[in-house]
């Protein structure tokens, strides 16, 4: 068994408020649950108003398929986030 996990950060210039910042983060964890079957949620900065920060798990039986998994995730996220990725980091 391999894991993997990555935690993203995203700025999200368009929040004004803690609610707007929820909003961008239920969406984008909807998608991308739904899209990939992954575990995923918002990790750190939860008071901070536009940045958020969100962390992905894959379980795989492939070293390779693993990380596949993540960069797709990542891909996904870029371009489905109503915000900007700023920072990624991937660990074991």
């Amino acid at each position: 068994m391999f894991a993997l996990s990555a935690e993203l950060t995203f700025y999200v210039p368009q929040s004004t408020s803690l609610k707007d910042k929820r909003q961008v983060r239920r969406s984008l964890i909807e998608k991308t649950r739904r899209k990939f079957n992954v575990s995923i949620a918002e990790i750190d900065t939860q008071d901070v108003l536009q940045t958020l920060t969100i962390g992905i798990a894959v379980v795989s039986g492939d070293a390779a398929h693993r990380r596949n998994s993540i960069d797709e995730i990542i891909r996904f996220t870029e371009e489905h986030a109503d915000a900007e990725l700023t920072d990624v980091q991937i660990g074991e």
